[in-house]
């Protein structure tokens, strides 16, 4: 008989043949340490089991499994049940022990739950366990634990609002909080300090967590925050401010005055009952009365020489203010017929105040055109001189072709013998295609050109984004026309769950679906502290269908796929293959991972009132942004106080808050009633726009105050923060928004062929060939990645079919305004390659 339960023992699940092991109670089933069963003594075989310890509700939180035990006395064996279906018994563990007391036989029983195995049944029932245990004379079912996946969702459902409230009144603060699993429990926080009705009964909570002060006391005014918080975390909502005020009250009227000279009486009242605060009303009516006396109570007073020397010196004054009147007359009539008679000769006005310098323009003019433009490509840059000498400051870019019409950017561009259309009729016949309908109409951000074979540049200026198209990558015979834009739009941002932040601007390149033969190179600014250890960084681009998908992660980037990702400091390389719009997402892997905010302060350039605003802007550190904020605060007629500072702001839940201190207190004051202002966490990680600001409203105590000098300071709750110390003259100081900081890149937007590449392309080509063949002696395409500090990127080059062009491709988008030649050539000598002399060939001779 022992040998007919082999099989039952090591499969474990056989109703038929675990009821006849069950059965059988004079045998006895063997097993593996696995096995749960068990042969009971013949005084216990009589006892049904019964449970010490069931298993309990769990709630899996993040990734970590949860164990669920199951004790029960006596037992022969005993096996979890999860939805129906009997786990495996190698997924048991247990123990067995004997009670002291009753000497009777314990089984124990654990098994673990994983995230994994939860979310395989969600959405359709909930997941439970219950365990079953079994002696010689019945079974018995334990009670079902039902495992929940916990979870704290970021935005609250409602938020509580600000109000103004008189005192004495009542005040309700809505929150509902965010959902949860488990529900999420809620506490109130007065300026940071937790609201405790038990302490102060002027409080109340209501079971829908809404909080209730009953009588508002001066006192109560505040930043009023509601926090959810669970096993999972914890969340902040929006902080509220409450500014209780109290309306102004007359006292008693005084008793009314003696009858004085002019035959009245007067009585007076003050309004100090109570007196007027924190913005509440004055008193409304008359703080003083009069009433006139009686003949009786008049005192009787005699006309004498003091009235008649007042009367004497009213008629003096009066005759002297006739006078001057006259005197003022004559000398403006006088004036004015002198300057009839001035102007009488017509010729004055139409020959004394000719324009100086400026003269018409004449068709004979063409010497301007120092340098002639190369007609052998499709469209080639000129960065000569063609302007006037009355407007030399920006640069032309030139095409093949025989007409120049200018456009709105200060560019003349030509293609094929034929006048382009300007830029933003460019952009209007594209977004009349179907898949151009998001396109943006936004032509200061767009840039686009015509390229063949040869390649060229596309940049859009003072935001960090620039499209390479490297030589060869157009195939022979095509020539494409490439648009660079990046959007603006907030209904085009990616939606964002959990822990995803956007880390770079969202840009297209297009149009999508063209062939290339070698990857371009698009480049733009991020905002990640760069260290790949603290995020999980995506790819992410658009489909024809306008949904997102991931393309990319970086760190598992495979050279077969179409794209490949270099991550600098501040800037991150993506070589593509194909066209379209792409953004970078973060997912923060733990509370160390940060961004980079900027900083930016701004104010009014002109003030002539008493109040005087300064603008703080948080706002993520890429180009793109701050060039935004730029123009707008140039629109605004706003100007910059102080050079920007960067913040490294942590995914620790906590938000930003923004404080002004150290202000000359007999000169100046805040209208801020809270000790700060505050920005939420999630409006910052996960919010659509991304830059916000914050306005400090300050009043000086008299128009002759121009002085102002303050400590401004922006920090994350826990974490790090910034300081601007100010010292300025808000009439003097002051600093352009259009300076340096939108005139940093003034190149041409689109540059095609030759000119938009550093190393001329016969060169190029013989570089490729040189160090393209594998060097026994390692001089080879390898040694130049290594001093290129490139190494880190060898397998995607090794895939290539020439490594050495990828190289540098990538050297070309790294050092186009700042590269300099000389260094390259420098290590080209250095691998031992004659090409290097080459290099220190003057632009002339090339």
């Amino acid at each position: 008989m022992p040998s007919l339960l082999g099989p039952f023992v090591r499969c474990g699940f056989g109703a038929t043949l675990l009821v006849l092991c069950l059965v059988l109670a004079g045998f006895t089933c063997t097993g593996s340490e696995h096995a749960a069963t068990a042969t009971l003594p013949a005084a216990f075989s009589d006892l049904l089991p019964h449970f010490l310890v069931e298993p309990e509700d769990e709630f899996i939180v993040k990734n970590k499994p949860v164990m669920l035990t199951c004790r029960s006395t006596p037992a022969t064996q005993i096996y979890f049940k999860c939805n129906g279906e009997w786990v495996h018994q190698d997924d048991h563990l247990i123990e067995r022990t004997v009670d002291p007391a009753t000497a009777l036989p314990i089984m124990q029983v654990t098994i673990e739950i994983t995230r994994q195995q939860v979310e395989k049944i969600f959405g359709l029932d909930e997941y439970w366990c219950q365990c079953v245990a079994w002696s010689t004379t019945g079974t018995q079912k334990s009670q079902k634990a039902y495992i929940r996946i916990a979870y704290l969702r970021k935005n609250f459902e409602e938020e509580p609002q600000g109000k103004e409230v008189a005192l004495d009144e009542e005040v309700l603060l809505r929150c509902h909080p965010p959902e949860g699993v488990p529900q999420a429990e809620v506490e109130w926080q007065r300026n940071e300090d937790v609201v405790n009705p038990e302490g102060d009964p002027n409080f109340f909570i209501t079971t829908d967590h809404n909080l209730v002060i009953k009588k508002a006391r001066l006192a109560d005014t505040g930043n009023y925050t509601c926090v959810a918080k669970n096993i999972v975390a914890r969340r902040k909502s929006t902080s509220a401010t409450v500014l209780v005020y109290v309306d102004g009250g007359w006292s008693e009227w005084s008793k009314w005055s003696a009858c004085g000279a002019d035959c009245s009486m007067w009585r007076s009242r003050e309004c100090t009952q109570p007196s007027p605060g924190t913005g509440g009303k004055d008193c409304q009516g008359l703080d003083l009365q009069s009433l006139n006396c009686t003949s009786e109570q008049c005192p009787q007073t005699v006309s004498g020489a003091e009235d008649v020397a007042l009367y004497v010196g009213m008629v003096a004054v009066a005759l002297c203010l006739t006078l001057l009147l006259i005197v003022v007359v004559l000398v403006y009539r006088r004036k004015k017929e002198g300057l009839d008679a001035d102007v009488a000769d017509s010729s004055i006005l139409t020959t004394g105040f000719q324009p100086m310098g400026i003269k018409p323009s004449k068709p004979e003019n063409s010497h301007l055109l120092t340098i002639q433009p190369d007609l052998t490509t499709t469209t080639t840059s000129y960065q000569g001189t063609l302007r006037s000498r009355h407007d030399a400051t920006g640069k032309f870019s030139m095409t093949n072709g025989p007409l120049l019409d200018p456009l709105p950017n200060g560019s003349h561009t030509l293609h094929n013998g034929k006048l382009n259309s300007d830029p933003a009729e460019f952009v209007s016949r594209l977004s009349t295609q179907s898949y151009f309908k998001t396109l943006p109409r936004d032509v200061a951000n767009t840039s686009y050109g015509t390229f063949n074979f040869l390649g060229g540049r596309l940049t859009i200026p003072n935001t960090g984004i620039s499209l390479l198209i490297p030589p060869e990558a157009i195939p022979r015979g095509k020539i494409y026309e490439i648009y660079l834009t990046v959007q603006r739009k907030e209904d085009l941002r990616l939606p964002l769950a959990g822990c995803q932040t956007l880390l770079s601007p969202v840009v297209s390149c297009g149009p999508p679906g063209v062939v290339l033969s070698r990857p371009v190179i698009l480049s733009m600014d991020h905002c990640s502290d760069a260290c790949l250890d603290n995020w999980a960084i995506r790819l992410k681009k658009q489909n024809y269908e306008g949904a997102w998908e991931d393309v990319l992660l970086m760190g598992e980037e495979l050279v077969s796929e179409p794209y490949y990702c270099q991550l600098e400091a501040e800037t991150c390389r993506l070589f593509s293959e194909q066209l379209g719009t792409l953004a970078l997402v973060g997912e923060s892997l733990h509370m160390g991972a940060a961004k980079r905010l900027r900083l930016v302060l701004f104010s009014d350039a002109y003030c002539s009132t008493l109040e005087y605003n300064i603008r703080v802007y948080c706002m993520d550190d890429t180009q793109d942004v701050f060039k935004e904020v730029m123009q707008m605060e140039r629109q605004l007629g706003g100007r910059l106080i102080d050079e920007p500072h960067v913040l490294l702001f942590k995914d620790s839940y906590h938000n930003l808050r923004l404080s002004i201190h150290d202000m000359p207190q007999a000169h100046w004051r805040s209208k801020l009633l809270a000790g700060y202002q505050e920005i939420p966490f999630y409006h910052i990680w996960n919010g659509s726009q991304r830059y916000l600001h914050c306005t400090f409203t300050l009043e000086r105590l008299s128009l002759s105050t121009c002085e102002l000098t303050c400590q401004l300071c922006v920090w994350q709750v826990e974490g790090e923060g910034q300081s601007f110390g100010l010292d300025f003259n808000i009439a003097k100081d002051t600093r352009a928004v259009d300076s340096e900081f939108l005139l940093m890149d003034t190149n041409a937007t689109a540059l095609a062929g030759p000119s938009a590449f550093q190393i001329p392309y016969l060169i190029r080509q013989k570089i490729c060939s040189s160090l393209d063949a594998p060097c026994p002696n390692g001089a080879d395409w390898r040694m130049l990645a290594q001093r290129l500090k490139l190494e880190r990127h060898m397998s995607f080059f090794a895939s290539k079919a020439s490594p050495t062009s990828v190289i540098l491709d990538l050297w070309e988008a790294q050092h186009f305004h700042s590269g300099n030649i000389n260094q390259l050539a420098t290590v080209m000598a250095d691998i031992g390659k004659q090409e290097a002399m080459i290099f220190l060939v003057s632009d002339g001779e090339c």
